[in-house]
This record gives structure tokens, sequence and C-alpha cells, in this order.
């Protein structure tokens, strides 16, 4: 009777970032993504066409997603929308989604998968769920392979750690601190972020230096990875190099000249960058962390040019 017994294929079930347990009956093909990143790394990893529902913020692969339905943005996107879409997986980020819309979908009951990766390594530990959850083996994905080789490549050993500023918005200049994914993303390629101690203090005036900040139980739970900052900091705090993004605001030379000729902050050396080098985890990271590295490395040479010419 055994040759007449049904083979049973077992049930995907991968542990997401806020520790549930997410069982798929099979690898999924109906992706809702709600994140930028993981909407191009679904894209590379399994093909555009498994994704049928994306955000306006979704831009990537350019060309290949403007067809796929749109859900809203990345904070208001719409429940029904998604449900309606009939997805067997949902990408979600604890960061970059909105809470009680993310607990809506899950008590919808749909499979959603939320992330939060805050270092290079549990980007590179993302990416082997998300290839799970998509019915792919992790050690034969080439974007995997090419991720895991690019950080090992890339990993600084050396003693010439550049000190990086990198801000991520202005009016008032706002930062990370070493609590944030992009604080790993440069200490991997040889950077460290001057504002890695750094944590946000509450108010915005205790933050910008001009009154006592409010007590460890009055802050509570309220995310403090993201400080307000003087510029003054900038300089005090020891950056030799400052790195501009175009996302999540976009900087432009504008903002690299106001930096350069702030009182107190030059000699500081300025480059506008790619904020997805930054800021994408998944399949985005074999080119993050070369060319990011790239950028640092280049920036070692011309201070040892110009300390030699001096």
């Amino acid at each position: 009777h055994s040759s007449q017994m049904r083979q049973v294929r077992p049930m995907i079930d991968v542990v997401d970032a806020i520790d549930r347990q997410v069982v798929l009956p099979r690898p999924a093909r109906r992706v809702v993504s709600l994140v930028p990143s993981e909407t191009w790394s679904v894209a590379e990893l399994a093909g555009v066409d498994r994704v049928v529902g994306r955000t306006d913020y979704c831009f990537e692969p350019v060309g290949a997603v403007e067809s796929i339905a749109s859900v809203g943005g990345t904070k208001g996107f719409d429940v029904g929308a998604v449900k309606a879409l009939e997805p067997d997986l949902v990408l979600a980020n604890k960061e970059e989604n909105s809470r009680p819309q993310v607990e809506a979908m899950i008590a919808e009951g749909l499979p959603v998968h939320v992330s939060f990766p805050c270092t290079v390594a549990e980007s590179l530990s993302y990416l082997e769920s998300l290839c799970v959850l998509l019915g792919i083996d992790p050690d034969a994905s080439a974007h995997v392979e090419a991720c895991c080789l690019a950080a090992k490549r890339a990993e600084y050993s050396g003693a010439d750690v550049v000190p990086v500023f990198v801000p991520i918005w202005k009016d008032p200049w706002m930062t990370f601190d070493d609590g944030a994914y992009a604080s790993d993303v440069l200490r991997v390629c040889g950077g460290h972020n001057v504002f890695a101690s750094r944590v946000r203090q509450y108010p915005l005036a205790a933050d910008l230096g001009k009154r006592e900040p409010w007590s460890e139980e009055r802050v509570a739970d309220r995310d403090t990875r993201y400080p307000r900052i003087r510029l003054e900091e900038v300089t005090e705090r020891g950056a030799a190099l400052a790195l501009l993004p175009n996302e999540p605001y976009e900087f432009t030379e504008a903002d690299a000249d106001e930096l350069r000729a702030a009182r107190g902050v030059t000699p500081l050396e300025v480059e506008l960058v790619d904020g997805k080098d930054l800021f994408w985890y998944g399949t985005h990271v074999a080119r993050a962390v070369e060319r990011l590295g790239g950028v640092l490395a280049e920036f070692r040479k011309t201070r040892v040019r110009t300390a030699t010419h001096n």
C-alpha cells in the first residue's frame, strides 16, 4: 500500500524579525512587497513576475515594476488592497511599515513576513529566509553567493578606518547611531560612523543642546537611533568624510557646499552617494559594499597623497 500513499510536501517554516513563525504550504508565487529593497530582491531572486503588489516607492527594477499594482505608500498602504491581491506572501519591515497596518494584515490571516536586519550579517540571513519562502535553495543562489562574497571581500581589517558622517535629513540635520543598518555597512567597508554612540534625545531642543533631555523613563520605548544634530558636532566628533545620500532625503551639491562652508566643519571631504548603497539590504548588498568600499578606499589614497605632499 505504500506505493499508493501520496508524497507529502514539507511546509515552509521561517521565523521572522518579530519572532513569528511564517508557515507557507508551498513556495510563494504571489508576493506583495511593501519594502522597496525587498521588491528588488524578489525580482532578482525569482523574477519580477512573482510580485503582484508593491508600494509607490518600489521603483526597482526600473522598467519592470511600473505595471505592478500599487497598494499605496510604505506607511500608508491599503490593507484591503493587499488582501484583494490574494497574496501567498506579504513582505513587510518593522521600521519601513506602520505597525498598526502590519498587525491588521496579520489579524486578517495574511501570510506576513516582517524583516528588520540591522547589520550586513543579518541582511545575509534575511536573504536566506527569503529564498526559502520563494522555494529557492540559498546555497544554489548566485545572488546569495555574490552578496556573501562581496561582504567578505569588503570587510576592512586595516587600521586606517575613515571617520564618516552620513546625514539622512536636514532642517534639522539628522543622522543615525550604531543601531542602524547603515552604520554596519560603513563598518564593513572600513568606515566609522562618528555618531555611533550619539542616541536621539527628547525633546528636539535637548537633541540640539538647548535644554536638558527627558529622563529614560519619560523617553520609554521611543526610537533613539536617529539623533537630530548641530553641524558643530560633525567637527567635534572628528568626521573626515561626509557621504550625502539621495534618500530618504535627496541631498544635492548645494547641501555639500553648505557642509564644506559651515564654520568649523572644514576641512571635510564631501561625496554624494546612492542612498540605496547605505540603506537597502537584500540582493543590493553585493553592489553596495563594493561601491562604498571603493569610495572609502579612494578617500584613504587621497588622504595619503595629501599628507605626503604636505
